[in-house]
């Protein structure tokens, strides 16, 4: 059976993580969608995503405020690993890390048994604009200072937090959630998503720094789903 993975990246539900939806499903905010979002923007049954002649197809089911991909408005559109689905309020990014670092490796020319999600932190530092960023090195098996989206590369949240520690900790992930939306909100890309103002890597790139701090926002909010 085909699934799909999304990640809210925006909205009530932000970091929350959609994983392995059976297709075909429904995107809305009532009881039955196999997406549901608590957004009231959205639509009952907001959009359908299927699976046919081999692509992903999201459709607009003929929703009050529409559904755009990557910044566009569409009907009826073709997804591809990294696509972003903004429905109501809420930001979807589409795929999983491996599949997103294979479209990245592909767009690169490099094999995809090859492809790695990661990034050197002065590069991270360059694609964000070039401001001064804290000195920190996260440390791989390899001891080669590279940033990885990887799941077994990802620090675990520090154990038996206050409350107010939780909630300053919230605080700063949340600031930095903000400014990378801002940096990625009026993405304009091309018919097919390949190119983006950033530049499609770099736009990647910064994306999956936004999963991460979504997903670490909303565990620290719900300790329950660490």
């Amino acid at each position: 059976m085909r699934t799909v993975t999304f990640l809210v990246l925006e909205g009530v539900d932000k970091g929350r993580v959609f994983r392995d939806l059976p297709i075909p499903c429904t995107i809305g905010r009532e009881e039955g969608n196999g997406l549901r979002l608590n957004d009231e923007r959205i639509s009952r049954y907001h959009a359908k995503v299927q699976y046919e002649d081999g692509d992903v197809i999201i459709t607009d089911l003929e929703s009050t405020n529409g559904t755009r991909v990557n910044g566009t408005t569409v009907q009826i559109r073709r997804l591809r690993p990294g696509d972003q689905v903004s429905v109501g309020r809420s930001m979807l990014l589409f795929g999983t890390m491996e599949e997103i670092a294979a479209r990245r490796g592909s767009a690169a020319g490099l094999p995809a048994a090859g492809n790695a999600a990661t990034l050197r932190l002065d590069e991270l530092a360059k694609s964000l604009g070039g401001r001064n960023m804290i000195d920190v090195t996260q440390r791989t098996d390899k001891g080669n200072g590279e940033w990885s989206a990887r799941d077994e590369d990802i620090p675990p949240l520090p154990q038996k937090l206050t409350g107010a520690q939780a909630a300053r900790l919230a605080e700063i992930l949340d600031y930095m959630h903000q400014g990378l939306t801002s940096a990625v909100e009026n993405i304009d890309a091309n018919e097919d998503g390949t190119e983006v103002k950033l530049g499609f890597n770099e736009w990647q790139t910064v994306q999956a720094v936004q999963m991460l701090l979504a997903r670490y926002v909303r565990m620290i909010a719900e300790p329950e789903l660490r």
